[in-house]
């Protein structure tokens, strides 16, 4: 069976963050769609906006079918002439903003940027000193701040400690460090020294050896560290090792890193920083 395809376009008067996550957050529900993705931030003049109904136009006749068109639009006349097109518009500030001005009865500020803008400063900041952390403690480097972590992923290599940590820094503003659990480790059944006075911050990230294998074998082809007894011996170990210490450990292979990231912050009792 072929898959329709069809063209969605993410417009915005900033940087299109808010209508993007939306949207596509919706389009994940449905199946059998092939999505031609257009992102269109900064739309603020009516010369970009004429230029955007074109391709919109274009887009529904090389289709066949009419774009979906996700907006977080805020002037009302760019707005208008994207109407004119042959799509079909999900405007998210005209579908929730007016139940929201009703409810708390005021008009809203109607003005762009106000989610990803510099107004509360020590969010801001708050999220600057997380990344900052998260990469000055990235793979076991400066062990003797981990005091200072909010949490510290472990794992053995090639197991998403790296890039859990950068969301975590990046989303929630949480200072996450990473320590790797090496083949040198494995010679006892014992967490490193360097991780005993900080065992209460420990969470583990695991996989199955196959997919570890796959991973692996993307970096370092045919070789004794990506080999599948090398990686099945590897997680079993670690596995173990989470057990017997009582470390709380999640298999992720099959989540994303969002998920990873949001399954860890329950787990653990943390909470976002970047919002007051």
């Amino acid at each position: 069976m072929n898959k329709q395809k069809r063209t969605v376009f993410y417009l915005s008067d900033r940087t299109g963050i808010t209508a993007e996550t939306l949207g596509h957050s919706l389009l994940t529900q449905f199946d059998g769609i092939e999505w031609e993705t257009i992102n269109v931030p900064f739309l603020d003049d009516l010369e970009k906006t004429k230029t955007v109904l074109m391709q919109i136009n274009q887009a529904a006749e090389s289709d066949g079918y009419r774009p979906l068109v996700f907006s977080t639009l805020l002037k009302p006349e760019i707005l208008e002439v994207i109407k004119q097109g042959n799509c079909r518009v999900y405007d998210f500030f005209e579908t929730f903003t007016r139940p929201v001005e009703e409810e708390l009865h005021r008009l809203s500020a109607r003005k762009a940027g106000r989610s990803h803008g510099l107004q509360h400063h020590p969010a801001y900041f708050k999220r600057i000193d997380a990344i900052n952390y998260v990469l000055a403690h990235d793979d076991g480097i400066n062990p003797r701040n981990f005091a200072e972590a909010d949490i510290i992923l472990t794992g053995v290599s090639r197991c998403g400690k790296t890039p859990t940590c950068l969301y975590l820094g990046l989303q929630y503003g949480i200072a996450a460090a990473n320590y790797p659990l090496t083949p040198d480790d494995m010679t006892v059944m014992q967490i490193p020294k360097v991780l005993e006075n900080v065992k209460s911050k420990l969470f583990g990230l695991t996989l199955t050896p196959e997919q570890l294998h796959f991973i692996r074998q993307e970096r370092r082809p045919n070789s004794e560290y990506a080999s599948l007894a090398q990686c099945q011996r590897e997680i079993q170990w670690q596995e173990s090792l989470f057990r017997q210490f009582n470390i709380a450990y999640l298999d992720t292979t099959r989540i994303s890193i969002e998920e990873i990231s949001a399954i860890i912050l329950n787990r653990c009792g943390l909470k976002r920083q970047l919002y007051g």
